[in-house]
């Protein structure tokens, strides 16, 4: 029922900086968690940020500092703003979110925290280089 949908991603060069953002449909999904993740080539997916359902940020230790998420207040909408680029950063970046629900957990779920990230969009590549 949800959907998502990453835009911004592209080429940047080392210290740049690229904003992401992640559309969730329909509107009327407001209230849980939505966060990003990353998968760079032969590594598993990571996650990168994250909003809980109580608005707290949380990061993931090789980006604090360099990125911020955020999300826009009665919009379902996340961005996140990404500085200072480093050619590690180079990933698919993923848009997740939380669909609230319990009981059997999906194979494609991800449980990070206070959340229970089950929806994921497609995925955007960052390439940090040159």
């Amino acid at each position: 029922q949800v959907q998502l949908a990453e835009s911004g991603g592209g080429v940047v060069e080392p210290g740049g900086s690229l904003s992401l953002s992640c559309s969730a449909t329909p509107v009327t999904y407001t209230t849980y968690c939505l966060g990003w993740f990353r998968q760079a080539p032969g590594k598993t997916r990571e996650v990168v940020a994250q909003i809980t359902n109580i608005g707290a940020k949380l990061y993931s230790d090789s980006v604090k500092g360099r990125f911020t998420v955020s999300r826009e207040n009665g919009r379902n909408t996340l961005h996140m703003e990404m500085t200072n680029l480093k050619p590690e950063d180079t990933a698919v970046y993923f848009c997740a979110a939380d669909l609230g629900r319990r009981g059997p957990i999906p194979s494609d779920a991800v449980l990070t925290g206070p959340c229970r990230f089950e929806r994921w969009g497609q995925g955007i590549l960052v390439n940090v280089s040159s």
